[in-house]
């Protein structure tokens, strides 16, 4: 089986990557204690963070250089981008002398504003020119299957995103891209 990524992968924010709404669950303004790693609070002091695999997978898609990109139809993008902003990733364990980055370094794209991810992807087509056949996305709802028209391999992330859901992801990519990646016919 071929280890090759996708050139894109994307993920909706709530629900996905971390576990709250961001526009009814969080109230601004946003700030971080110190240098505390993965972790924002709102205004109440309520914590947010990523789900406790999702730093290690975004370090493994900058080491793989995929374009990574965020997909979400929040009706509070300013939180939201201030939240990616804010969140800072530690390391990797093997670079123990590096400092933690905000989790928005990660993201080299970002449409997160109201509206169906038809127009999400679309826009990232146009932003990238990467073909939506190479673009994987993670979400953890059902009705955002849609992309799958656009030709864009739609992984359902059913309680945030881990190791299994990510490389349950790669897989479908793979299987839905094997004749493209190998030459090989997908039919067993």
């Amino acid at each position: 089986m071929t280890t090759r990524m996708p050139k894109l992968v994307a993920f909706d924010l709530d629900y996905t990557l971390w576990d709250l709404w961001i526009d009814t669950h969080v109230s601004g303004p946003l700030h971080r204690h110190k240098n505390t790693l993965n972790e924002v609070l709102d205004k109440h002091d309520s914590p947010i963070s990523f789900y406790p695999d999702v730093p290690q997978i975004l370090h493994r898609l900058h080491t793989a250089e995929v374009v990574v990109a965020a997909a979400s139809r929040t009706s509070a993008p300013k939180l939201a981008r201030q939240c990616l902003s804010l969140l800072l990733i530690p390391p990797k364990e093997t670079e123990k002398d590096a400092r933690p980055k905000k989790a928005a370094d990660y993201f080299h794209q970002a449409e997160i504003y109201p509206g169906s991810k038809l127009t999400h992807f679309k826009q990232l087509h146009e932003k990238t020119g990467i073909p939506y056949s190479e673009m994987l996305f993670f979400d953890d709802e059902h009705r955002n299957r849609e992309v799958q028209a656009l030709g864009v391999t739609f992984c359902l992330v059913p309680n945030g995103v881990n190791h299994n859901v990510f490389e349950n992801g790669l897989a479908m990519w793979r299987k839905r891209n094997l004749r493209e990646i190998t030459g090989e016919d997908t039919e067993e």
